[in-house]
């Protein structure tokens, strides 16, 4: 086991049994609307967290009770190519970082779902672009 990460979960279904209820609820909400805009997505626990793609990565869902995400409550929606996302409302946290840009929610009812679902479907279409560009190099 990681000593950065004191729990390790074999799947993402292990990690739901152990998420506290309050943000298990946001979990699910998130997942759902992942699934809605995503279809096709894989979804797959890396760093013991739900990171979704289809040709290379697109959001995660990070927990606060899952250490080492740096999330102090609540449960964090990440966008792995953030930084090619227009965000004109400055709705996604940026930090100091220069591609992972997300939103930490503490309640089901903090989630802009229709705001949410622009940006899945706009990261699929960033998704596809970045494919056919790497393609076009080869």
């Amino acid at each position: 086991m990681n000593p950065l990460q004191p729990v390790h979960f074999r799947d993402v279904g292990e990690l739901l049994e152990y998420l506290p209820d309050h943000e298990r609820k946001i979990v699910d909400a998130l997942r759902s609307i992942i699934f809605s805009c995503l279809p096709g997505c894989r979804e797959k626990l890396a760093y013991n967290v739900p990171f979704y793609s289809r040709r290379k990565r697109i959001c995660f869902i990070w927990p606060a009770s899952v250490p080492w995400g740096n999330v102090k409550k609540g449960v964090r929606l990440g966008f792995s190519n953030g930084y090619l996302l227009s965000d004109e409302l400055n709705y996604l946290e940026k930090g100091t970082r220069k591609h992972v840009y997300c939103r930490d929610f503490t309640s089901v009812q903090e989630i802009n779902v229709d705001l949410l679902k622009t940006f899945l479907f706009e990261a699929v279409v960033v998704d596809e672009e970045l494919a056919r560009k790497k393609l076009l190099k080869t």
